[in-house]
């Protein structure tokens, strides 16, 4: 009819993974919260075994996720654009041993040497490579003298690559005590570096802060909003007091730095961080990953919740024990639905802090169909 005006009650279309994670760290409404199981161990674990179910035999790993109905957290897809190359006069030398390898990086000034043990499930570093008060020379030398860039043909490659799985993500190196403990130094030198040689130990750390201005402007300048600092936080690697000496005043400094270019942070806690969470308000970011509660971790989800309030955000949540054949399926999903219920809307849902790659994989699916509950 002339002059006559036709509405339509067509429903929304739902949003897409990515604009549901994006939307949650924008606090803008979402239709539903965002689960993201992070399977990537467990199927490169069993594809690499020959142990992968008979239904995902022959996919890939996105088609495994599209197939779980679940989204991606693409680290692996993104951190690669972040490039940090070594000066030309660099070499790095890889030794096979019997149950490993060992790694020479060799400089103008001098060489570092570390040794890795390898096995089918992890490796772990039996050798560090910054032992003496010489090794720190050579390493601030290797430091300093790095570029860095980030690859803007990648990223759109990997951008077009995952489309509405998810949202691009990166996390960084990681921060000055993290990557001593873990990476350089290890434990036990780093203590004794505290008790007995503390000006070296502190001038360690002013030369990573100083040298990882190379590579985060790139990251500041990037187009990925949401990073994060993957520093595998355990408060009996890092104590409180050191946690707030050295660690907390690099996140209150990037997170004002990271927040005016328009990005959002967050950091990886998976490990016991019962006391360390008094901090969590402090940290200047946006939300905490992989905080695990009990029986895995050390937490209540109480405590949990009492630590991010109703503003900061949770990446994880559900403990992997959740998902081993041996815990009760009703528990499974008491746990699951207790943390959808408790920090929605302000979640990224996913397993704390991975699924084992024993894991029942069925579960990880289940809770696809159990989201579907909680959609508006």
């Amino acid at each position: 009819m002339e002059g006559a005006h036709l509405t339509t009650h067509e429903k929304t279309p739902p949003m897409t993974f990515r604009e549901r994670t994006l939307n949650i760290f924008r606090r803008r409404p979402i239709d539903n919260i965002v689960y993201q199981p992070r399977i990537e161990h467990w199927y490169s674990y069993n594809r690499h075994r020959g142990t992968l179910p008979e239904r995902y035999r022959d996919m890939e790993l996105l088609d495994v996720i599209d197939d779980l109905g679940c989204s991606l957290r693409p680290y692996g897809f993104f951190n690669p654009c972040l490039k940090i190359e070594e000066h030309p006069d660099v070499r790095t030398e890889v030794r096979p041993t019997l149950d490993g390898h060992m790694v020479f990086t060799i400089t103008p000034v001098g060489e570092l040497v570390s040794r890795v043990k390898v096995s089918d499930l992890a490796r772990h570093t039996e050798e560090y490579p910054v032992k003496t008060a010489e090794d720190v020379d050579v390493l601030e030398w290797l430091l300093r003298n790095r570029r860095a860039w980030f690859d803007m043909e990648l990223f759109r490659e990997r951008d077009a690559l995952i489309g509405d799985r998810g949202a691009p993500m990166m996390y960084i190196p990681r921060v000055n005590m993290q990557r001593l403990l873990i990476e350089l130094t290890g434990w036990e030198r780093a203590l004794l570096m505290l008790a007995d040689e503390r000006p070296l130990l502190e001038r360690l750390v002013r030369i990573i802060n100083e040298t990882d201005e190379i590579w985060l402007e790139h990251v500041l300048s990037c187009p990925i909003e949401l990073i994060n600092y993957g520093d595998n936080i355990d408060e009996y690697l890092l104590s409180p007091p050191l946690f707030e000496e050295f660690v907390l005043p690099v996140y209150q400094d990037r997170g004002d730095r990271f927040r005016a270019a328009g990005k959002y942070t967050f950091s990886h806690f998976d490990g016991n961080v019962k006391h360390l969470l008094q901090f969590s308000r402090q940290c200047n970011m946006d939300g905490f990953e992989a905080l695990t509660p009990l029986p895995q971790g050390d937490l209540t989800i109480q405590e949990m919740k009492d630590a991010l309030g109703d503003d900061l955000i949770l990446l994880d949540g559900i403990p992997m024990t959740a998902f081993l054949p041996s815990t009760p399926h009703e528990e499974f999903e008491r746990q699951t639905r207790e943390i959808i219920e408790t920090f929605s809307p302000n979640l990224i849902l996913g397993i704390s802090d991975e699924p084992s790659p024993v894991c029942d994989i069925e579960r990880v699916r289940e809770v696809s169909a159990i989201m579907e509950d909680y959609g508006t």
